[in-house]
């Protein structure tokens, strides 16, 4: 598990694809140390397992569907990324939970400034709507942020000039591609509460009902 508070940037210094996979290797640009075997860091969001390591330098393995779920294969030698390293116990959650199992690909599609701030439009498959609500959690290429207005297949978040410096948010520009994850626990509730509210097969099936929340102890 991962915050989307990102520890620093990383530039990619050597990566290889072969049968639609890949494997990179990735100079951090921050003290990245005590890294060992088998941790999981997060890639622009994507979490990704260490198979090797040097003094602030890791490789590490993308497989195919890693690739087609994510802008992993975009990248190129000098590419900056955003890392994080997982989440230990005991660790302050300043983001939120967030798993590195990358939802969907999202776009910007439209930037403003507000006072120091930026603000970012993006749009994003709508299917994954049920998952993002106002004020909620969302992470855009490992960032966790807070959405601030949403549509059926959009979103609006604001950058405060913090998060700009330490990450790749600075380089965002129209058109660019970025990993979406939604809230881990929106989707927990909504595959729960789906299949209790499906389990009558009745005309209200499927929908949130007065009498379904009194028959289930609400």
């Amino acid at each position: 598990m991962f915050t989307g508070l990102v520890q620093g940037k990383g530039r990619v210094s050597a990566l290889g694809t072969t049968g639609g996979q890949m494997r990179l290797t990735i100079d951090a640009l921050f003290a990245l140390d005590t890294i060992v075997l088998g941790e999981s860091i997060a890639v622009n969001g994507a979490c990704l397992t260490v198979e090797s390591f040097g003094q602030r330098q890791f490789s590490a393995y993308a497989s195919a569907e890693t690739l087609r779920a994510t802008t992993l294969g975009d990248l190129a030698r000098g590419s900056i990324v955003n890392l994080e390293r997982a989440l230990a116990l005991g660790d302050r959650l300043g983001g939120h939970m967030v798993s590195g199992h990358v939802d969907c690909v999202a776009k910007i599609v439209r930037t403003n400034k507000a006072g120091e701030s930026v603000r970012f439009q993006v749009e994003f498959p709508k299917e994954f709507a049920s998952s993002v609500i106002p004020k909620g959690s969302v992470a855009l290429d490992g960032v966790s942020l807070t959405i601030n207005e949403c549509g059926e297949d959009w979103l609006a978040v604001n950058v405060i000039p913090a998060t700009q410096a330490e990450t790749t948010i600075a380089d965002w520009r129209p058109g660019a591609r970025v990993n979406m994850e939604t809230d881990v626990l929106g989707k927990y509730v909504a595959r729960m509460l789906g299949a209790y509210a499906g389990a009558s097969g009745g005309k209200d099936s499927g929908r949130l009902t007065e009498a379904f929340l009194r028959e289930n102890g609400f």
